[in-house]
């Protein structure tokens, strides 16, 4: 099992495009998508990367992909895991089966959905998407599957009040339950990487068994 520990920073920006330039000077450690748990059916594995940090009542979270193309034709709350898609699951409890799915294509469309499992996930309003500021190296418009250019990036600053089944006012000095993936279901070579190995037969990120650890500083 993966274990993270991820710095409290003090700040006031709020905006997403900072996130990169705050996450320096906290020394954010980068950590790999890695894991091609299905590598026989699904071989293409992109470089994915990801940096977390929180404040006092935020998540902040960088991704940064070299991939062979790029795809963003959903809206929020529509299929973004078929664009290309980055994803954390996180636990707030992490010795429960709850869970949050944070989903966001390479354009800043994203949903967030809620519950113990895969089936019956309740899906966070559109006032509540709202609360996320959201930065992307390829803007915010929707486009066709197309060459990547040779790097993006994209950065969330995520408030604790989006996390939207609980009451929680601050991730800092907490330990959750997560997992971060990279995919693209419908790009011309799909992929199903993970931060946490998975050992379903199958691509299945709805996997709280297979959650990695994250500790949060105080």
């Amino acid at each position: 099992m993966n274990n993270l520990n991820i710095p409290h920073i003090h700040t006031d920006k709020r905006i997403a495009a900072d996130i990169p330039s705050v996450l320096d000077k906290a020394g954010a450690k980068s950590c790999p998508i890695s894991s091609n748990n299905w590598k026989e059916k699904y071989p293409y594995a992109p470089k994915a990367t990801f940096r977390l940090a929180c404040t006092d009542n935020a998540l902040l979270i960088h991704y940064h992909v070299e991939e062979d193309t790029v795809r963003a034709t959903a809206a929020d709350n529509g299929n973004v895991w078929e664009d290309s898609c980055c994803e954390l699951f996180i636990a707030p409890d992490a010795d429960s089966p709850f869970y949050y799915n944070i989903e966001c294509n390479c354009a800043g469309q994203m949903l967030i959905g809620a519950g113990p499992g895969r089936s019956d996930r309740e899906r966070a309003q559109g006032h509540i998407l709202g609360t996320v500021d959201r930065w992307s190296t390829l803007g915010e418009g929707p486009f066709d599957e197309k060459p990547a250019p040779e790097a993006w990036e994209l950065c969330l600053y995520i408030p604790c009040s989006a996390l939207f089944k609980h009451h929680i006012a601050t991730l800092a000095g907490t330990t959750v339950g997560a997992n971060v993936y990279k995919c693209g279901d419908k790009l011309s070579r799909p992929h199903y990487l993970s931060w946490n190995p998975i050992t379903t037969p199958r691509p299945d990120f709805h996997r709280p068994d297979a959650f990695g650890r994250m500790t949060f500083d105080k």
